[in-house]
């Protein structure tokens, strides 16, 4: 018996109920991207291995899918390395293409690419697949949806407050509710310096990022770990523990820092930023987190983390300001910041909240019942009058019995079905049906447009 087929680990399969949730979310993101004046761009699903190495940090390296060279791809290995095992080395022989791990990197490549053909400020969006050698688990897959937005080209802190907006709009399109935490790179700089750590900083952001999943005991062993001194560690503990609401937060921060102008600076940057989304009105929370560092190298100023607040589940959405990712590719001091929508995840928040529109899952509005060939051509006529004016619409296929053609639109949720048989066809109108209450009623197809809009016979 041949093997069951099954897919990688860390991967799924949508089916087409799947798909039509799955296009709600991205709709609703690419209609807020539009509204707020960002162009669509696609970058290959592979890049070179050169564009992808040492921008993510060191495990972000490490979850980087690498894809053998064609043909002989060990022609240009050395067989030492082989029999040492010393893959970190071997890699570079073997491969030279990876998967993408995210979308700004690739972003930041094209800016550099296709500068002469760009006006800046450039607001580009992108909406396409990513892949990380991550450990499956609940809200983490190795293949997933990023729906990215930036702006390259300008330093304004507007662009920062913008893109608050920008969140804000897309999750109360989709009625979830969430909270914003930010945090600013140069903060984070700053309570390096003021530790006496700041060659450590890269450490200290990829272990305190961990606090909320590992708490702040497992923060200061990785930190030790790392090789932070036992005196600096104490002294960062209390700006982990910052609390209070935004105000105090920024108050607190303040003292910690006072006397560091990179710190101060960064306060201030969050001070402009929190205040300006809060005079133009947010639905969602908006918490400073000092400990919020996202693990990526690239962020040098905004930090930006969305958490759903109705289900337990990893951010959202994230993002911040990068001011030298396109210096790595021979164009520096060009300023970016970007936001990054995880579609998947906001998939399973939906789906856990059932927070879908009832029009969102809908494939078709109304069916047309088969008769027979005379009868079938006078349907489609009529059915090209509906789809003229945006009503979805089909007809089953074959001449079977009425018991098993509503049979197909009742499991298919369809909500009305039109019958259109000889005396139908005399008359040029349909017995249009409304499958959930039974009601019916004769009618030619300007009215059925009318009623299949309103979603209502009766």
């Amino acid at each position: 018996m041949a093997q069951k087929p099954s897919i990688p680990k860390g991967t799924r399969d949508f089916g087409h109920e799947e798909m039509a949730r799955r296009n709600y979310i991205f709709d609703t993101i690419r209609s807020v991207f539009r509204l707020y004046g960002f162009s669509q761009i696609e970058t290959p699903a592979m890049e070179n291995l050169s564009t992808l190495m040492g921008k993510y940090g060191e495990e972000g390296d490490k979850l980087l899918f690498k894809i053998l060279n064609s043909g002989d791809w060990l022609r240009g290995a050395d067989r030492a390395m082989i029999d040492a095992g010393d893959y970190v080395h071997l890699t570079s022989k073997v491969s030279e293409k990876g998967l993408r791990y995210d979308l700004t990197v690739p972003f930041a490549r094209f800016v550099v690419q296709h500068r002469d053909e760009l006006t800046l400020p450039f607001k580009r969006f992108q909406i396409q697949p990513v892949w990380r050698a991550d450990r499956p688990q609940k809200g983490r897959y190795r293949e997933f949806y990023q729906c990215d937005a930036d702006i390259v080209g300008s330093d304004s802190l507007v662009n920062e407050i913008e893109l608050l907006q920008l969140v804000d709009e897309v999750f109360a399109r989709l009625g979830i509710r969430i909270t914003i935490k930010l945090n600013n790179r140069k903060v984070l700089a700053g309570i390096a310096e003021m530790i006496g750590a700041p060659k450590k900083l890269t450490d200290i952001t990829v272990a305190i990022d961990k606090i909320d999943k590992i708490g702040l005991d497992k923060v200061k062993d990785e930190l030790a770990e790392r090789g932070l001194p036992a005196e600096a560690i104490a002294r960062l503990e209390p700006v982990l523990g910052i609390s209070g609401d935004t105000a105090a937060r920024l108050a607190a921060l303040k003292d910690i820092l006072a006397g560091n102008e990179t710190g101060l600076l960064g306060v201030a940057e969050l001070q402009t930023v929190i205040d300006g989304a809060a005079r133009l009105g947010m639905r969602a929370e908006v918490e400073l987190d000092a400990s919020l560092a996202r693990g990526l190298n690239y962020y040098t100023g905004t930090i930006i983390e969305v958490k759903a607040r109705d289900v337990e589940i990893g951010s959202i959405t994230g993002g911040g300001r990068y001011d030298n990712l396109t210096g790595v590719f021979g164009l520096p001091g060009l300023s970016g910041v970007g936001i990054s929508f995880g579609a998947d995840r906001i998939y399973d928040v939906l789906n856990q909240l059932d927070l879908y529109p009832a029009e969102a899952t809908a494939a078709t509005d109304v069916m047309f019942a088969n008769f027979g060939e005379a009868e079938s051509m006078a349907a489609m006529a009529m059915m090209k009058e509906l789809r003229k004016a945006g009503i979805k619409s089909e007809i089953y296929p074959d001449a079977a019995k009425m018991k098993k053609q509503m049979g197909y639109a009742d499991s298919r949720g369809i909500p009305f079905v039109a019958i259109v048989g000889e005396n139908e066809m005399a008359e040029g109108k349909m017995m249009l049906k409304d499958m959930r209450d039974g009601s019916q009623a004769l009618l030619i197809p300007a009215e059925a447009i009318t009623i299949i809009s309103k979603k209502q016979l009766f």
